[in-house]
């Protein structure tokens, strides 16, 4: 049966000689392009990757493409990058702009597009991520792997206000969390949807996001090797979890760390290496999220790994599938949950969510986020104090000549107190002041988060509207 399924899932992603020619002409690029970067074609039908040379477009002229391919009659979405998620396509002001989509009939057909815009060569504009989301390192070393990556942390808006400690949730796929401008497929807004539950009463969680590596995406996300698309460097990027990444944010920031209050949570390929994880260093991660998992690329590994690791200490699992995915991943996840009956896990440590109208897409994980979390995370800290609110519009404008920023609504006498975070989240400087008026020229370069706090009201809180030099 897995054979079969595979075969299935080969025929439906690769180009092959089955099916008839479909041809995809680019009429129109962005002028500000850069010359001479080749153009790729990306979607469904190649596994998403971004610099695929099977499909590079051939130049036809100024400004027009080509590319053919032969895809299977049925659902094709596709983009166009400059080789990486990284210049993906974008919006013509810049941004994230919906996957194309076409109903193919397999018949031979040819389509005209155009590129109206790169996400990553957007005329001005700003990411779309909270103030208090932070970076924590544009280059982060991962010494199991010999590379760096960018990791992004968010941290409860209280964070600077309390001692409290948080647990932490890690998740894959960085890009793809909290700013549209770093997305390919549409942000997962978890930065939205975590301020909304702390302002409706939630403790608060930390959440370490980590990019993936584009091209060594599928290397890292499976310890097990696809004979067609690579993996095996899982269990190395599992290491750089546990042994680097998990230490210094304990390190550096207020955690609970225990496994109890520690959270790995991914969809697609993140999906096979957050079960791969929860499997394998349950003392370590004793939640996971498991969506649309791509359980299909390792075959009967994933339930044989989780059958391997019997259950020893308080454990949970959220699994979530799409109604409208092909029907392997919702009996695949089944194959693993009986994998973890059988480890003597209680149907109580397990819940597995099937919304008829899922897909596999970004916008479908962004909207079942909350109920995962609250489900994992909810109760993880055990709620030892309220948590305070904290707005998010404070309104910031450069200050005159120069003396730094201003803040909106505060008389020159009024009284305020304040508080100037780094970009690891960090209070560089505290205080309390007359007037509204901040100043910012002393501060080292870098970027930073201003919380604000009238007598009698909540916190405010935002970022500086200047870039530093």
């Amino acid at each position: 049966m897995y054979i079969y399924r595979l075969a299935t899932w080969l025929l439906l992603l690769l180009p092959g000689h089955f099916f008839a020619q479909l041809t995809i002409q680019v009429t129109g690029i962005p002028a500000n392009t850069p010359e001479p970067e080749p153009l790729f074609l990306v979607g469904n039908f190649n596994h998403w990757n971004p610099g695929d040379s099977t499909y590079m477009l051939t130049r036809q002229g100024p400004g027009r493409f080509s590319v053919t391919l032969n895809p299977a009659p049925g659902w094709l979405e596709y983009k166009f990058t400059r080789g990486g998620w990284n210049t993906v396509e974008g919006a013509s002001t810049g941004g994230f702009v919906p996957n194309h989509t076409l109903d193919y009939s397999g018949q031979p057909t040819t389509i005209e597009v155009q590129i109206k815009g790169w996400e990553d060569l957007h005329p001005g504009g700003g990411g779309t991520a909270a103030p208090n989301v932070y970076i924590m390192g544009d280059d982060f070393y991962m010494p199991q792997l010999n590379r760096h990556r960018r990791v992004w942390v968010y941290l409860p808006p209280d964070y600077a206000l309390t001692n409290k400690r948080y647990p932490v949730l890690y998740m894959h796929d960085g890009q793809n969390l909290f700013d549209a401008q770093t997305s390919s497929f549409g942000e997962w807004g978890i930065d939205e949807t975590l301020n909304d539950l702390f302002n409706q009463g939630d403790y608060g969680c930390i959440i370490v996001g980590i990019d993936n590596g584009e091209s060594k995406r599928l290397d890292e996300y499976s310890p097990w090797v696809n004979d067609e698309y690579g993996g095996g460097e899982g269990a190395k990027y599992l290491d750089f979890l546990v042994q680097t990444l998990k230490p210094h944010i304990d390190a550096t920031y207020r955690t609970l760390p225990g496994p109890q209050t520690t959270a790995i949570l991914g969809s697609s390929m993140g999906g096979l290496i957050s079960m791969f994880a929860f499997s394998e260093r349950r003392d370590i991660f004793g939640l996971a999220g498991v969506f649309s998992p791509a359980f299909w690329f390792a075959g009967d590994a994933p339930a044989e790994n989780a059958v391997a690791h019997p259950k020893m200490q308080e454990a949970r699992v959220y699994f979530l599938a799409g109604g409208d995915e092909p029907d392997y991943v919702e009996t695949d996840i089944i194959k693993v949950g009986n994998a973890l009956l059988s480890a003597g896990f209680m149907p109580q440590d397990i819940y597995f969510s099937v919304p008829p109208d899922g897909q596999h897409s970004e916008w479908f994980w962004r909207r079942e986020f909350s109920k995962a979390y609250q489900w994992l995370l909810a109760d993880a800290a055990l709620k030892a104090g309220k948590s305070r609110a904290v707005r998010f519009d404070m309104d910031l404008q450069p200050g005159p000549a120069g003396s730094g920023v201003q803040v909106g609504g505060i008389a020159p006498k009024e009284r305020i107190e304040i508080k100037i975070l780094d970009n690891e989240g960090k209070v560089r400087r505290k205080g309390k002041q007359r007037g509204g008026t901040i100043r910012t020229a002393e501060l080292p370069e870098g970027e930073y988060r201003i919380m604000v706090k009238k007598r009698g009201e909540e916190w405010q809180m935002g970022a500086l509207p200047q870039t530093r030099e």
